[in-house]
């Protein structure tokens, strides 16, 4: 037991310092280091697949699975160069071909796979080439989706990559922690080493981690801004004015805090409010990531996805919370963050015909001019 505990200790320390350290290699490293592992947990998953199933003998299909693989991140990275570095697809030529046509492509890809998968079938194998067929999709599904989405928020700001995988980090770590030395209430059947004493205690320490990291990064721009293409330098800038998100604003406590604490008031960051929310997902919610995984090796009567990491298992199973908090991460962004981004809205209206872009001045003319915004303009 203590053996396992102090070998599981020395790889998450060294897990721990890898992440910082593509951390401060910047955001193309860690674009490439979520497609590296992106890859990995696709592996690991379609192995236990052909294992279960015993597919080795079929025709053609470990190819077709990693030409899925293949065809479906060509189509969203795709999205996300034509989105992110639309002025250097504008002014290359090739680049603009591919950008206007990029789904047209997608679709012809996996088109030719689907054929490729009907022209394989072998009339004893049916049911079994349908099972990975199926296998195949639903594991893109989960693996290429939603890293797809982890890469989605580190453009909004590393702040929004780092501090959700943070959290999710620290609830395994603590939840660990306290259920190793505390633990004595079983809290699932699916995990019979996961207790209640572990949950709870996992909770409390992974929100006021959230806080704390919270205020620590709020404070650097190279963490609050964006992540965006500089047309000049031909490099990705973090350079910003921090948002409101990012400003220290003063909140007055409620009263049985004021009494508790002897605070009427608390100077703190907006980001923290929202980091109480990413911190309480990752400790209540994310956890069913991983109990869903052990599910799923439980069904298939397998410890873990691989043997990548001694004491951890396979990458897959240091990711199976990680998905399900990219997920989040994206939808809360997209509900409660993001506004209409001027400059990309710029970027495309410039792309517009002449006719087009007069046709929208015009009615932005006339639209200010209603509202008495342009009518004081130009009077100032």
């Amino acid at each position: 037991r203590w053996k396992n505990w102090w070998v599981r200790g020395i790889l998450t320390l060294a897990m721990i310092t890898f992440f910082f350290i593509i951390i401060y290699l910047g955001p193309m490293v860690l674009m490439t280091i979520v497609m590296c592992v992106q890859i990995k947990c696709f592996h690991e998953i379609i192995t236990i697949g052909y294992n279960v199933y015993h597919s080795y003998e079929l025709p053609w299909f470990r190819t077709l699975s990693w030409y899925f693989l293949l065809c479906v991140n060509y189509f969203f990275y795709g999205e996300t160069v034509t989105d992110y570095f639309f002025t250097l697809v504008q002014r290359e030529e090739p680049l603009r071909i591919l950008s206007r046509y990029h789904r047209f492509i997608s679709f012809t890809l996996y088109l030719t796979g689907f054929c490729m998968f009907v022209l394989s079938l072998v009339k004893k194998h049916y049911r079994l080439q349908f099972y990975m067929f199926g296998w195949t999709h639903v594991t893109l599904l989960i693996v290429v989706t939603q890293s797809h989405l982890i890469i989605h928020n580190l453009f909004e700001g590393m702040i929004w990559f780092i501090v959700p995988i943070s959290c999710v980090i620290c609830n395994d770590i603590m939840a660990y922690m306290f259920g190793f030395f505390f633990g004595r209430t079983p809290l699932i059947k699916l995990s019979p080493k996961k207790t209640w004493e572990g949950f709870i205690g996992g909770f409390f320490s992974t929100v006021l981690f959230g806080l704390l990291l919270s205020y620590v990064m709020s404070g650097y721009r190279c963490f609050t801004c964006p992540v965006e293409f500089n047309n000049d330098s031909n490099s990705f800038t973090v350079e910003c004015e921090p948002s409101e998100l990012f400003q220290l604003q003063e909140y007055r406590l409620p009263t049985p805090l004021r009494s508790l604490l002897g605070w009427s008031t608390v100077r703190m960051f907006p980001f923290q409010i929202h980091s109480i929310a990413l911190s309480t997902f990752a400790s209540l919610i994310g956890p069913f990531g991983g109990f869903f995984a052990s599910g799923f090796k439980r069904a298939f009567k397998i410890k873990d996805f691989a043997n990548t990491i001694p004491g951890h298992g396979g990458i897959m199973d240091r990711f199976d919370c990680q998905y399900l908090m990219a997920t989040f991460v994206n939808v809360y962004i997209a509900s409660f963050i993001r506004g209409p981004n001027p400059s990309k809205l710029i970027q495309q209206l410039l792309t517009l015909r002449p006719e087009q872009q007069l046709h929208i001045f015009n009615t932005l003319k006339a639209h200010l001019v209603d509202r008495g915004v342009l009518g004081s303009l130009e009077d100032a």
